[in-house]
């Protein structure tokens, strides 16, 4: 136990319901050698930590060793297990889903958090799983044979082991060797995703047009220009991934001809004339084997009205929509605020940062896909 730990609960408690002895202190100069993390650690078949506090989880990620606990999970060498608690916002924060991912990508395998009603009296993820839950999961893992195991987060907002392919930026059409039309995203919504799909376990590529940002580690990067090329990286891909999150601004409209040379500025008036560009988003929701297919609806009025025909009218699974052209939010913007609509349901993230925001939206994602599986 740690010693926050022994402030709700006594250890004398623990050891009276459980009969077996309880360990607290990091230095104990009873313990054989005064090593008892280092026999506690090896004596374990398995280490499970819970419940798994914010500070625990940022302790194990960094490798800080400051108590018995983090210090038993340093010297480990058998299978560990956390099982996180904490209030939502915490669960959502940026940095602590940064630890998670680190864990994972150790070997930890995460039971939870679930959703539900919280002890400050808010309610999402952070809450932890029922220790019967646990102890289920526990044994089911421990009943397999030691090559069946694999590091795995049974978790409704975890995305492990599934293949997330993300859309993001504009695309530039070009109108002769110097100019193109293009417009004002500038990618950070999609790369938050890509991140937020990461670290939430999942294998992760993002198709990106032409953006000032730098790419995300550990993740595979396509990086394309037109409307053309971005179209065709994604179709060419999507039906081997579980999700696609299309949160790129793709053109609508192309040029018919593209100049190669330098237009020059002599004529008074100029016609350029447009084609209609594929609808990428449209054609992904149609194919045989459809990955999970989340579209983005950037919307200057009417948004539930354009956002509703759009989920609908292009079969999709689940449609964000935004606000452009006001004072917070939108293109440009680090914040942004969206409207999450399904079939039969919505859901509005307040604003916030651009990252909180994808982590809120990559765990709906992985709730309503969860909910489709299963139906």
């Amino acid at each position: 136990m740690t010693q926050s730990a022994t402030r709700f609960v006594s250890p004398l408690t623990f050891q009276a319901l459980s009969g077996n002895p309880v360990a607290t202190d990091l230095l104990d100069a009873d313990a054989e050698n005064a090593m008892g993390h280092i026999n506690l650690a090896r004596w374990a078949d398995v280490l499970l930590i819970a419940p798994a506090t914010a500070n625990m989880l940022a302790k194990c990620s960094h490798g800080l060793a400051d108590d018995l606990v983090s210090t038993i999970y340093l010297a480990a060498m058998c299978p560990v297990y956390m099982a996180p608690a904490m209030n939502q916002a915490m669960w959502h924060k940026t940095v602590t889903q940064e630890n998670v991912h680190n864990l994972v990508r150790h070997g930890v395998t995460l039971i939870g958090p679930e959703q539900g009603a919280q002890a400050c009296g808010e309610t999402g993820f952070g809450r932890m799983s029922e220790p019967s839950e646990i102890c289920d999961f526990l044994v089911s893992r421990l009943r397999k044979p030691s090559s069946e195991l694999v590091q795995e987060a049974p978790v409704k907002s975890s995305l492990q082991g599934k293949k997330v392919l993300v859309s993001a930026g504009p695309t530039r059409e070009a109108l002769d060797p110097v100019r193109y039309i293009t417009n004002r995203s500038s990618g950070k919504m999609g790369y938050a995703l890509a991140q937020a799909a990461l670290q939430a376990g999942a294998q992760v590529t993002l198709v990106t047009g032409p953006v000032a940002l730098a790419p995300p580690a550990d993740i595979e990067i396509v990086a394309v220009e037109s409307a053309e090329q971005m179209g065709n990286e994604i179709l060419a891909r999507a039906e081997s991934f579980d999700i696609y999150i299309g949160a790129a601004a793709i053109a609508d409209y192309s040029p018919v001809i593209t100049q190669t040379e330098k237009i020059k500025k002599q004529a008074t008036e100029m016609v350029i004339t447009l084609k209609k560009t594929k609808d990428v988003l449209a054609e992904v929701a149609q194919l045989p084997h459809r990955p999970f297919t989340v579209g983005f609806s950037a919307e200057t009025h009417d948004l539930e009205h354009y956002a509703q025909d759009k989920l609908h009218r292009k079969k999709l699974d689940m449609i964000a929509a935004n606000w452009v052209g006001k004072e917070q939010g939108g293109f440009e913007s680090v914040q942004n605020e969206l409207h999450v609509f399904w079939c039969n349901g919505q859901k509005v993230l307040a604003m916030a940062d651009k990252n909180d925001i994808a982590v809120q939206l990559i765990d709906l994602i992985a709730e309503r896909m969860h909910e489709k599986n299963t139906t």
